[in-house]
């Protein structure tokens, strides 16, 4: 019975100590399926100021990586045969392209709101950040974003404080837009700085992304939703069930394909592993990344960064 509890514990420490996502893991390109590449591929050029930086076909497949200089943030899959996206099914909610400055948010925001095939969905100021938010052509939610100062971010009761408050659209961009800033759109910098998924509920998606993957929740009493982030980000990763309660194993449609992760090192991927297997987890190691499933069927990439993009073509 000793030798049976030694095991025992040495399995809770491997789960305990390696429990969380290292400080400096981020998101990577987020891929969708599209129905039409080319549509898809110009709004997100002419909308969002991205450019292609890679394509491969596979399997019949055309796949093709768009992003702001070498950072790709979206990865674009021709799939023209999948029925479109249910606004009610387990899947994206949005992706969240964050940027540097008030500037550089304020020329994306007016760039994509003057594209004929986006629409506007919104606005808020977050307390921890400031957001516009669209849909592409294919009903794909986008989030534009740019953070406050971390050393304004306040927890309340051991939980990050974020709100919904009002945020004018017309006034942050007469108080931020720059001709400068419009006439070099593609050459400032963005990135994904978090995806925001809808789920069937909200303790099964904490399981997965905290348990298992190893996020740390930030704010769990937001209702219907979950935020949860490494390294004391605000989130990296959101979920709601505010039009999927319920929801069950997505159907194979047009959206979401993968949700990216990037990780400092293989050592991190190890830990990840050892936490799936503990779990009973299938997962896909290749070397590079670990690719699993959320209970729903969202399939989870999580990488070393620094992988390069014909891997991610490739994968």
């Amino acid at each position: 019975m000793r030798n049976e509890r030694s095991r025992h514990d040495r399995t809770e420490d491997i789960v305990t100590t390696d429990h969380t996502l290292d400080a400096a893991t981020g998101m990577d390109a987020v891929t969708l399926r599209v129905g039409d590449l080319e549509n898809m591929s110009g709004y997100y050029s002419a909308a969002l100021g991205l450019a292609p930086i890679e394509e491969r076909t596979r399997g019949g497949e055309v796949h093709r990586v768009l992003g702001r200089g070498e950072i790709p943030l979206v990865r674009l899959v021709h799939t023209p045969d999948l029925p479109p996206v249910n606004p009610r099914d387990a899947g994206l909610f949005h992706t969240a392209f964050l940027f540097d400055t008030a500037a550089d948010l304020a020329a994306t925001v007016y760039t994509a709101a003057q594209d004929s095939r986006t629409r506007f969905t919104g606005s808020a100021d977050h307390v921890v950040s400031e957001a516009f938010y669209f849909t592409d052509p294919e009903g794909n939610g986008i989030e534009l974003y740019t953070d406050r100062p971390r050393e304004t971010w306040q927890k309340v009761n051991g939980q990050l404080h974020m709100d919904t408050l009002p945020l004018d659209p017309n006034t942050y961009l007469r108080t931020h837009l720059t001709e400068q800033h419009l006439n070099n759109l593609a050459s400032t910098p963005g990135r994904v700085g978090h995806v925001h998924l809808q789920v069937g509920d909200i303790p099964r998606a904490q399981d997965y992304y905290v348990n298992v993957l190893g996020f740390e929740a930030t704010l769990s009493g937001y209702p219907g939703a979950l935020f949860a982030s490494a390294g004391g980000y605000h989130h990296h990763v959101g979920m709601n069930t505010w039009q999927s309660r319920g929801a069950g194993p997505r159907a194979a449609r047009l959206g979401l394909g993968d949700l990216a992760i990037t990780v400092p090192t293989r050592d991190d991927l190890d830990a990840l592993i050892a936490r799936m297997h503990t779990r009973g987890i299938q997962a896909q190691d290749l070397g590079w990344a670990v690719r699993s499933r959320d209970p729903w069927g969202t399939e989870v990439t999580v990488a070393v960064a620094g992988s390069t993009t014909e891997q991610l073509l490739g994968a």
